[in-house]
């Protein structure tokens, strides 16, 4: 951990960004952390938020409305820059931004995560890169857009507290951030449970057409650009299909495949302990937990699921 504010003492310009398909994670801790400096820092200071658009759900998060979805590589160079939730190579638009900034500070909790910056932040133990901005915050000087934003981050990321990257650490963090009133059952509900009857019966059609592998150890769908268009629907719109696989009785690994174009896919795996994913997404140039991650892969639907099951099958039999 490092001392925030005093890495920041002196900056005029501040940058912040998020990885490309932003989820709850990466919205909570960009988000925060803007609120967070735009109430602490000098008035005259220049704090700027990069993220592609998030889903919808984010909408009430404060500060959304600020976020530049593009970047001009021609500005000038940031004193301070933040990659969060991921490293260098998955900021997208702004990793041009984080390369020519004075100062580089990455934060994250992925384990495939080297440290990208010149202060690294990396501890894949936290169940959120939203709870490790937390632990850099002067909770006294943190109002209540910056602890819904966080709140939020954390919530996602760890299953509403169920998955295993919940700590003790992970509880006491929201029992602080739940301090500052807001109504953090309906931010739940609205942000994390509630679909749109269109997501619901994409869902549906993709359970419907899962299919068991590898003696039922290992479950997978499919969703096509096609089926997205037919519903109306994007790649945003897939969050939460890879878990309802996963939940399958006896799926030791779930795999996800959204098409992202004509011949290229977002992978998403969850597994069980027996199966760490993080391993087999770095292999395929991608990252994440041992318990969840994922890539993107070129090929025909049939040819990654060999792929990747094969990887799988490797760990399955050792």
């Amino acid at each position: 951990m490092f001392d925030l504010m005093k890495e920041l003492a002196g900056a005029a310009r501040v940058g912040i960004g998020g990885h490309v398909r932003p989820d709850g994670d990466c919205v909570g801790s960009v988000l925060g952390l803007y609120n967070y400096l735009q109430k602490n820092m000098p008035a005259d200071c220049v704090i700027d938020a990069y993220m592609e658009r998030p889903s919808d759900v984010f909408d009430t998060v404060s500060g959304i409305d600020k976020i530049h979805e593009t970047a001009d590589e021609n500005c000038v160079p940031y004193d301070v820059f933040f990659c969060l939730d991921c490293d260098e190579s998955r900021l997208g638009h702004a990793a041009p931004l984080f390369a020519g900034a004075k100062k580089k500070i990455n934060v994250d909790h992925h384990i495939s995560n080297a440290g990208s910056g010149d202060i690294n932040y990396i501890d894949a133990t936290a169940g959120s890169a939203s709870e490790l901005v937390y632990d850099l915050l002067d909770l006294d000087k943190v109002d209540e857009a910056c602890a819904r934003a966080l709140y939020i981050g954390i919530i996602h990321d760890t299953g509403v507290l169920q998955y295993s990257n919940t700590s003790p650490k992970t509880l006491r963090a929201v029992a602080d951030l739940i301090g500052f009133g807001f109504d953090f059952s309906t931010l739940i509900e609205e942000t994390f449970y509630q679909k749109t009857y269109a997501q619901t019966r994409v869902c549906g059609k993709a359970m419907f057409e899962s299919e068991l592998l590898l003696d039922g150890r290992v479950a997978y769908t499919v969703v096509t650009q096609k089926t997205m268009q037919e519903y109306g629907l994007t790649g945003k719109d897939m969050d939460g299909i890879v878990n309802q696989i996963r939940n399958i009785k006896g799926v030791e690994c779930a795999v996800f495949l959204y098409e992202l174009s004509d011949k290229e896919f977002k992978v998403s795996m969850r597994s069980t302990d027996a199966v760490n994913v993080s391993d087999i997404a770095v292999f395929f140039g991608g990252g994440g937990h041992k318990k969840a991650a994922g890539a993107t892969l070129e090929g025909s639907a049939e040819e990654i699921i060999a792929r990747v099951t094969q990887r799988i099958a490797m760990q399955l039999t050792k």
